[in-house]
């Protein structure tokens, strides 16, 4: 009699061992899956571009507040310039240089515009940059511009003029620039790392003072990263 109550007993008691060792695994279990779930949460406001697929831009006062002012002169939809084509999620921004000294941003923007008629090639771009800093707004950021290779899909492009044959540009282009760079990186949750140039798509020399200069390349992505922390454009 007495062998059978022990026996009892000690089922008993690893039965209770075994129903609180459950308990502690679901105890941790829960606690894991609700830190996943924080951390999620967490991500989900500081970096809203990982959780998307297509196409998306991001609103807020901070980034309405950084734009730089832009003349929007889009190009009609054609084949040779704005094929109308939807972009996917941007991913880049890719800058370029006209390679025709002295023009400027709405020379380059009706060249654009003019290949609908002359059918000479497929070239354009989302927006060029001028001498004197204004910028044109030619192809909308969600359409495809014919203007980086692989790369027009998931990129938005900026065409940037300059005075002469060294690809240099004035302080008033190059402030544009990075201002127009850091409000497009803020609009697509990007960073100035991802801000590269023609050439580290297919190798050529665009924009020849970036590829020639490479420390004058890393002072501008460095001026597009205060540019964002700051909303704006400060000269050094």
């Amino acid at each position: 009699m007495k062998k059978n109550f022990r026996k009892r007993r000690a089922t008993s008691v690893q039965k209770k061992k075994q129903v609180q060792r459950y308990t502690r695994l679901g105890l941790i279990i829960l606690a894991v899956l609700t830190a996943i779930l924080l951390v999620l949460t967490i991500l989900k406001i500081v970096k809203p571009g990982w959780f998307e697929k297509g196409y998306f831009e991001l609103s807020s006062e901070e980034i309405d507040a950084s734009k730089p002012e832009i003349d929007v002169q889009l190009l009609t939809v054609n084949e040779y310039s704005r094929p109308g084509a939807e972009t996917d999620k941007i991913r880049g921004i890719v800058v370029h240089y006209t390679a025709n000294p002295g023009s400027t941003a709405m020379d380059n923007r009706n060249y654009f515009e003019h290949l609908k008629d002359t059918k000479a090639t497929q070239v354009s771009s989302n927006f060029v940059v001028g001498l004197d800093g204004e910028i044109v707004q030619c192809v909308p950021t969600w359409e495809v511009a014919y203007a980086s290779n692989e790369r027009n899909k998931d990129t938005v492009s900026i065409e940037c003029c300059h005075p002469d044959e060294s690809g240099k540009f004035t302080q008033e282009t190059y402030r544009s620039m990075v201002q127009l760079s850091a409000w497009l990186c803020m609009k697509f949750d990007l960073t100035e790392d991802d801000v590269i140039r023609h050439y580290d798509v297919t190798g050529k020399n665009c924009p020849k003072y970036f590829v020639e200069d490479e420390e004058a390349w890393k002072q501008f992505k460095a001026d597009i990263k205060t540019a964002i922390a700051n909303g704006g454009f400060e000269d050094g």
